[in-house]
């Protein structure tokens, strides 16, 4: 893992806008700055941290993008989470003071260190900070509900399509198309994820291309009817056209 020295601009990062709360004012970007100037460089398949380390930092995502894992006591690992830029990472560290997963690059990936001490002293002075802290973890807590109505109650199918959606719009509010990405994870972490085997996963893959609902090129994901899938999924499509 390759760190970098180098101080980060949160006024010129591609992502300010996710992480920042809207309206702070160029003074109290200045001191967020002075605690988040920090890079770190993850090469994919490298640790961002791993279960059982201490909680020091949070990790806002600039570029790439994670998955989350947790260790079960038989040996067995359940991914928790993919993360895409702008998000943060190792939120889930917060209560007991140690990370209960661990992170790890799908694709060489940036960060910036966010160390909590300071960062927490600073949003007790800024309330903007403060309130945009509590929004991460109320959506932290959200998504996890997500995944535990997403896991528990539809078929394999609906969970394909659910995740499809959730991606899409989480570009979608970076900026990117909603319609062509790339999918950065393997099916085997999509199988697992989802709770399904990479057969499958392989399996409906190919069906939603034989049903005209997106079309697959590798890791290349095109949806062709938003629609068509948001309704498989259950969900509400809500995007313009590109």
């Amino acid at each position: 893992m390759m760190d970098s020295s180098v101080a980060v601009s949160c006024s010129s990062c591609s992502v300010r806008r996710l992480c920042l709360p809207a309206g702070l004012c160029q003074p109290d970007i200045d001191r967020l700055e002075q605690i988040t100037r920090r890079k770190k460089i993850i090469k994919a398949g490298e640790s961002l941290y791993r279960s059982g380390d201490p909680f020091a930092n949070l990790y806002a995502i600039r570029s790439g993008s994670f998955k989350t894992v947790v260790i079960a006591a038989d040996g067995d690992t359940q991914v928790t989470h993919f993360a895409l830029p702008g998000e943060l990472l190792g939120l889930d560290a917060y209560s007991s003071r140690v990370h209960p997963s661990y992170a790890e690059a799908l694709e060489d990936s940036s960060v910036c260190l966010l160390p909590f001490t300071q960062l927490e002293i600073l949003a007790q002075q800024v309330t903007a900070l403060q309130q945009q802290i509590y929004s991460i973890f109320s959506e932290e807590l959200r998504q996890e509900n997500d995944i535990l109505m997403l896991l528990g109650k539809r078929s394999a199918d609906t969970r394909l399509a659910a995740l499809l959606i959730n991606i899409s719009s989480r570009y979608a509010r970076r900026g990117y198309s909603h319609s062509a990405f790339v999918l950065s994870m393997p099916r085997t972490d999509i199988a697992n994820y989802l709770g399904l085997t990479a057969e499958t996963v392989s399996r409906l893959f190919s069906r939603f291309q034989r049903d005209n609902l997106i079309k697959v090129s590798g890791r290349s994901i095109e949806i062709i009817d938003l629609v068509g899938l948001s309704e498989l999924a259950g969900t509400h499509c809500g995007y313009d056209d590109d």
